[in-house]
C-alpha cells in the first residue's frame, strides 16, 4: 500500500489516522477477547455492531426507518443462533463488545468521509497508521522481555503465511473494498451487510474443514440473509 500512501494528500492522512486508530483498537480488543473465549462467542458479541450502528446514528441525529431496526434485530438473532455457546469470560466479553463498538463508530465515520477521498489513498493511509502504531505498541509491550529477540525463531512458514494473508487480504484488501463501497452505501446498510460474515465463515468451514451446519445454525444463516434483503427493500421501493 506504500505507493498509494505516498501520493495521498494531507487530508487523507488525517482522516486515515483517525480511522486507523479506531480500527486498530477494534482489532486489538477482539484479539484479546479471542485469547479467552471461543470464536463462536466472539462472533456473536462482535455482531452487536449491527445494532450499535443505527443506535449511534440515532444519538447523532439520524432517523433510521423501522425496517432497518427490525432487520438489525433479525440479523443479531440469526447470528446468535449460528454462533452462541457457553464459556463466558467477563473481561474478554467486555473487550469484545468494546471492539464491536469501535467498529460501529468506524462504519459511521467512514460513511461520512469516504466520499471525499480516493479509496486507495484512504485505505493506504489507514494501513500505514495501523502498522506504525502497532509496531510502536509491540516494542513497548516487549520492554523487559525477550519476545523480540526470540521472534525470528518463532516465525515459521505457517506463521509467516498467516501474517501475509491477514495483512494483504483481511486488512489492506478489506479496508480498500470498504472505502470503495461506503462511498455509495449508508452506515446502517453497511453494518447489515457485514453481518453476513458468519455466514461466509460457515460456508468456508464446510468447504475446507468438512464442518456441517446444524439445523439451528442453518436457520440463523437464513435469518441473516433475510435481514440483508430487508435492508435493501426501502431503497429498491423508492427506486
Amino acid at each position: 500500500m506504500l505507493p498509494f500512501a505516498v501520493r495521498a494528500p494531507k487530508q487523507a492522512w488525517r482522516d486515515g489516522g483517525v480511522l486507523g486508530v479506531i480500527v486498530l483498537a477494534s482489532y486489538v480488543a477482539q484479539a484479546y477477547g479471542l485469547e479467552h473465549i471461543s470464536s463462536n462467542r466472539s462472533a456473536f458479541l462482535t455482531s452487536l455492531n449491527v445494532l450499535m450502528v443505527p443506535m449511534l446514528g440515532f444519538v447523532l441525529g439520524a432517523r433510521p426507518s423501522w425496517l432497518v431496526w427490525a432487520a438489525a434485530a433479525l440479523a443479531c438473532v440469526g447470528i446468535g443462533l449460528m454462533s452462541w455457546e457457553g464459556g463466558a469470560h467477563w473481561w474478554a466479553d467486555a473487550a469484545t463488545i468494546l471492539g464491536a463498538l469501535a467498529y460501529a463508530i468506524d462504519v459511521i465515520i467512514l460513511s461520512k468521509w469516504a466520499v471525499r477521498h480516493n479509496p486507495k489513498h484512504l485505505a493506504a493511509t489507514q494501513v500505514v497508521w495501523m502498522a506504525g502504531l502497532g509496531g510502536v505498541w509491540m516494542v513497548l509491550a516487549s520492554v523487559g522481555t525477550d519476545s523480540l529477540a526470540t521472534l525470528p525463531d518463532r516465525m515459521d512458514w505457517q506463521v509467516f503465511a498467516g501474517l501475509v494473508y491477514l495483512g494483504v487480504i483481511a486488512t489492506a484488501g478489506m479496508l480498500f473494498l470498504q472505502a470503495i463501497a461506503q462511498r455509495h452505501v449508508t452506515a446502517d446498510k453497511a453494518a447489515l451487510v457485514y453481518a453476513t460474515e458468519p455466514v461466509f465463515a460457515a460456508v468456508f468451514a464446510w468447504l475446507w474443514l468438512g464442518e456441517a451446519l446444524a439445523l439451528q445454525a442453518s436457520i440463523g444463516a437464513a435469518l441473516v440473509v433475510i435481514a440483508v434483503v430487508m435492508s435493501e427493500y426501502p431503497t429498491r421501493k423508492r427506486a
